[in-house]
């Protein structure tokens, strides 16, 4: 989610579900330690329940750049071993690390001693020609022993040789079951998983026990990107608790205060709105909403009065689109 989950974003998503964990984009270790920390790990508290999500492979480095995570307050720290991209292979850290189940094992350590906080590890089920069922249980008892709080697992593998970060997304097949069965192998460890999720109906499927196995969460990337406005539909259906407004046009309306501040520090209106291009799939006037946010917000000057005019264009813009079937469904 590397340029996606910037705060503009998470403040957007927590005003649709106030109870998910957010996920910042992947940052290094060297980013956190000498990089402009304001910029690259502020957040707002409403954020909040938030981990930050670390590149690295040296296990010093990750202890320090734990501390000052911990320090700026973050919820968890979640150690990146599923990027695929060219830019993380070359500093030896994100999937390739699937490869080095000890030094991926010897930074949780280091982690966990540096921090009171929750330490995570999000994984591949391996890379490349490795057997998938040795690949992740070599490294799921790796970081089990050396204190890992929980584990997401990427249900397909990262082709690092062949495969653009693109491809790597969806071009290796989905192994679900995989990750259910390194569940009854860790019964007492938190296991999430992620990959090709594209619903909240397909979310719940995958929390219902097969075999007397149970997982204890889902990760929703792309889908909550592309389609925000499901995450509506996750504290009804997850947590047993409403959503924070009625519909997308109300979660929206409600980051107005938001916005005008960040327009009022010089920022602009598109710094939030290319986060919203998702909203109202279907629905009538959807395309001249993304339309006018994609020519108009990056203009200099570019107020709310733009994102008010774009909104109006949407027809029935406060039904929220695909709620009544899921609740259907419940």
């Amino acid at each position: 989610m590397m340029d996606w989950t910037d705060r503009n974003c998470r403040l957007f998503h927590r005003a649709l579900t106030q109870h998910a964990l957010l996920y910042t984009e992947m940052v290094t270790t060297g980013a956190v330690r000498f990089g402009p920390r304001e910029r690259l790990l502020g957040f707002s508290p409403e954020e909040r329940p938030l981990a930050v999500q670390l590149g690295g492979s040296e296990p010093e480095e990750l202890a320090e750049a734990a501390r000052i995570c911990e320090g700026v307050g973050y919820d968890e720290i979640n150690l990146n071993v599923g990027c695929p991209s060219d830019r993380v292979q070359d500093g030896r850290f994100g999937a390739c690390l699937m490869a080095e189940p000890d030094r991926v094992a010897r930074g949780v350590a280091a982690m966990k001693a540096a921090v009171s906080i929750p330490v995570t590890v999000k994984c591949r089920i391996g890379i490349d020609d490795q057997d998938p069922e040795e690949a992740l249980d070599r490294l799921a008892d790796a970081v089990v022993a050396a204190g890992c709080d929980a584990l997401i697992v990427h249900a397909r593998k990262a082709w690092l040789k062949g495969l653009s970060p693109k491809e790597n997304r969806d071009v290796p097949p989905l192994d679900y079951d995989r990750v259910f069965r390194l569940k009854r192998r860790f019964p007492d460890l938190p296991v999430s998983i992620n990959g090709g999720i594209g619903s909240i109906e397909q979310a719940r499927a995958l929390l219902e026990p097969r075999d007397g196995v149970a997982l204890d969460g889902v990760m929703l990337g792309r889908a909550a990107y592309q389609n925000p406005e499901l995450l509506l539909a996750v504290d009804p259906l997850f947590f047993g608790e409403a959503a924070p407004h009625d519909d997308a046009r109300a979660a929206v309306e409600s980051l107005f205060p938001a916005i005008e501040a960040h327009l009022a520090r010089g920022g602009r209106l598109s710094n939030f709105t290319r986060h919203m291009l998702g909203l109202f799939p279907g629905r009538p006037g959807a395309r001249a909403f993304r339309r006018l946010l994609s020519e108009q917000a990056p203009r200099a000057g570019a107020g709310l009065d733009v994102l008010r005019a774009a909104l109006d264009l949407v027809g029935d813009a406060r039904t929220p689109a695909g709620l009544p079937a899921i609740e259907a469904a419940a």
